[in-house]
C-alpha cells in the first residue's frame, strides 16, 4: 500500500497511471467510430470511469475489475471500438493480488459479454475488424495482462521470502549470542559469587553460635552475596527469554534503599508527584541508576547518609541521588564502568544524566527519563 513507484508514493503512481489510461481510452474513442450525442456522451463517461476507477485497483482489486468490466460492456454498447485498456490493467492488478480464479472467471464471462453485445448493438464488422477477430485479439491481450501479473505476484513472494528469511536468520543469531552471554556469565561469575555467599553465611552463623555481636560488614557481605545471586540469576533469565521479563523496576527501589541502610547508612526515599506507570525500559534504567549509585556510595563516598528522590512527571521520571561524602565542588569526578553503564542507559532512552559533586559538599546524581504516556 505504502511501498514507492519511481520514487512516488503509490497511491500517486496509481492515480497517475489512472488518468493516463482515461485519457488513452478517451483519444482512442474520439479518434475512432463513435456515434454522436445520446449514447456518445454515456460512451465517453463510462471510457473516463473506467479508466479513472483504477486509482483504486491497489486497494480494491475485485471492485475496479468490477467496474472496469461493466464500463466496458457499457462503451461497447454505446457504439465504441475500443480496446479494453483499462480492464486489461485491472486484471492485472487482481491477479497480482491473488485473486487469479476470479480474474479468469470474470475475463471468460466479459468476452462472452462483449461478443453478445456487439452481435445485438452492431450490424455486421466494425471496420475492418470482426468480431471474431476482435475477440481473439482481447483474449490475447487479456493472457498477457493474467502473464504480466502472475510474473510480478511471484516476484514479490520470493521478494518477501528472502525478507522474512533474513530476519529469521538475524533473530536466530541474536538468540545464539544471548545463549552464549548467558553461558559465559554463568560459568565465569556464578562460581565465585556462591563461594563467597556461602563463605559469609558460613561466618555469620558461626559468630551467632559463639554468641558473638555479627559485624555490620560482614552482614552486608552477606546480603550482597545474596543480591547478587539473585540479580545474576534474573540476569541469565532475561538473556534466555530475549528480554521478556525485566528482572528489576521501579516497585524494586525500596528494597535497595533498605539494604544501604543496613550496610549503616542512613538512608531515605522520597517519592513525589502522582505515579503512573511507566515503560518497562524506564523502570528498570531508573533501578540501575538507583543501584549504581547507592553501591558507590557505599564503596568509595565515605558518607553516612544518602538520598533518594523520585519525582513521577507528566512527561518524564526525574531521579535525584545525593550524599554527604568525601566529595568537593572543586574535584572532577573520574567516569568508571558504573556511570559509563548509566549515561549510555539514559541516552539511549533519550534523556539527560548529570553525575557531579554538590556545592556543599558530597556528590549528586540526576537523571531525567522521558516517558511517553498512553493515557
Amino acid at each position: 500500500m505504502g511501498k514507492r513507484r519511481f520514487g512516488l508514493p503509490a497511491a500517486v503512481a496509481d492515480g497517475l497511471i489512472a488518468v493516463g489510461v482515461a485519457a488513452l481510452m478517451l483519444g482512442d474513442g474520439w479518434s475512432g467510430e463513435h456515434p454522436g450525442t445520446g449514447p456518445g456522451l454515456l460512451g465517453y463517461a463510462l471510457l473516463a470511469v473506467g479508466g479513472l476507477a483504477l486509482a483504486a485497483r491497489r486497494r480494491a482489486p475485485v471492485a475496479v475489475l468490477a467496474v472496469t468490466g461493466l464500463c466496458a460492456v457499457g462503451y461497447e454498447a454505446a457504439g465504441f471500438d475500443v480496446l479494453t485498456v483499462a480492464y486489461l490493467v485491472a486484471v492485472y492488478g487482481a491477479v497480482r493480488a491473488g485473486h487469479r480464479v476470479l480474474a479468469v472467471t470474470a475475463s471468460a464471462t466479459l468476452l462472452v459479454a462483449l461478443q453478445l453485445t456487439a452481435l445485438v448493438f452492431r450490424d455486421g464488422p466494425v471496420g475492418e475488424v470482426s468480431v471474431q477477430a476482435r475477440g481473439t485479439l482481447e483474449l490475447a491481450w487479456l493472457i498477457a495482462s493474467f502473464a504480466a501479473g502472475e510474473a510480478v505476484r511471484q516476484a514479490e513472494q520470493r521478494a518477501e521470502e528472502a525478507e522474512r528469511t533474513r530476519e529469521e536468520t538475524a533473530r536466530r543469531r541474536a538468540d545464539e549470542e544471548r545463549l552464549r552471554i548467558a553461558r559465559e556469565l554463568h560459568d565465569s561469575l556464578t562460581h565465585q559469587i556462591s563461594v563467597i555467599k556461602v563463605q559469609s553465611e558460613v561466618a555469620v552463623h558461626v559468630a551467632r553460635r559463639r554468641g558473638e555481636k555479627v559485624p555490620e560488614a560482614l552482614l552486608a557481605i552477606q546480603e550482597a552475596g545474596r543480591e547478587a545471586s539473585r540479580e545474576l540469576r534474573a540476569t541469565l533469565e532475561a538473556l534466555r527469554n530475549d528480554d521478556t521479563a525485566p528482572p528489576r523496576g521501579l516497585a524494586d527501589v525500596p528494597e535497595l534503599v533498605e539494604w544501604v541502610g543496613r550496610t549503616g547508612l542512613e538512608a531515605t526515599l522520597t517519592i513525589e508527584g502522582q505515579r503512573h506507570d511507566v515503560p518497562a525500559a524506564v523502570g528498570r534504567t531508573a533501578y540501575r541508576i538507583v543501584q549504581e549509585s547507592l553501591t558507590n556510595i557505599v564503596r568509595h563516598a565515605a558518607a553516612t547518609t544518602a538520598s533518594v528522590r523520585i519525582d513521577y512527571r507528566p512527561d518524564a521520571l526525574a531521579l535525584r541521588i545525593d550524599d554527604d561524602g568525601k566529595a568537593t565542588p572543586g574535584t572532577t569526578p573520574v567516569p568508571g564502568v558504573g556511570l559509563l553503564g548509566m549515561r549510555e542507559r539514559v541516552t539511549a532512552l533519550g534523556g539527560l544524566l548529570r553525575a557531579e559533586p554538590r556545592g556543599e559538599g558530597g556528590f549528586t546524581v540526576r537523571a531525567e527519563l522521558p516517558v511517553e504516556r498512553t493515557s
